[in-house]
């Protein structure tokens, strides 16, 4: 595009730090619009730096920067500095860009294990019928007069699953093979 975004930041204060190198032009305003459209920021205009660090394209006397690195605003980007290796060359007449960056880390908390009823259980005929036997039996002792849709709903839910908690039981732990689970022997 050989854009080139200037020094000056007006107009741009969100995507554009203020220590850019040379004047805008047009397509230079076109790239700011665009990173403002995205919510992006350009890096290379973050912080003040010598003009040997800041220009990427150098052909004669005419030196610029047109090669820019743009992160969007709301990542946890806790510091994203942009240099030119001003002896290294990417591509003819281009210095190589380089930038570092530290991410704004969190620590995943681990969930607290829930016990659940272990409903595979009722796969086995003898966990099944003994299932189907004891919610009958409990649904016909029950008193379903006089009672709303909401009511009988959860009478019945209640039933359900003290029921299965009975007879399947509940779990004991998380799952220790999450990992492991395609390992086997006859694969080997």
């Amino acid at each position: 595009m050989n854009g080139h975004v200037g020094s000056n930041n007006v107009g741009y204060d969100g995507t554009h730090g203020g220590y850019g190198f040379g004047d805008r032009n047009a397509d230079g305003s076109r790239i700011l619009e665009f990173a403002d459209g995205l919510n992006l920021v350009t890096c290379n205009t973050l912080f003040m730096k010598q003009e040997s660090k800041l220009v990427t394209y150098i052909a004669g006397s005419a030196k610029s920067t047109v090669d820019y690195i743009m992160v969007r605003q709301g990542d946890k980007v806790k510091v994203c500095n942009v240099k030119v290796i001003p002896n290294e060359e990417s591509v003819p007449k281009h210095r190589l860009l380089v930038m570092d960056m530290r991410f704004n880390t969190t620590k995943r908390r681990h969930k607290k294990f829930e016990p659940r009823v272990r409903v595979w259980k009722l796969k086995e005929e003898q966990s099944c019928e003994e299932y189907k036997n004891t919610v009958r039996d409990k649904v016909e002792q029950e008193q379903w007069k006089h009672l709303d849709v909401n009511e009988h709903w959860h009478k019945m839910k209640k039933i359900m699953m003290e029921t299965a908690q009975h007879i399947c039981g509940m779990s004991k732990g998380p799952c220790k093979h999450k990992e492991t689970w395609w390992h086997d022997s006859k694969y080997e």
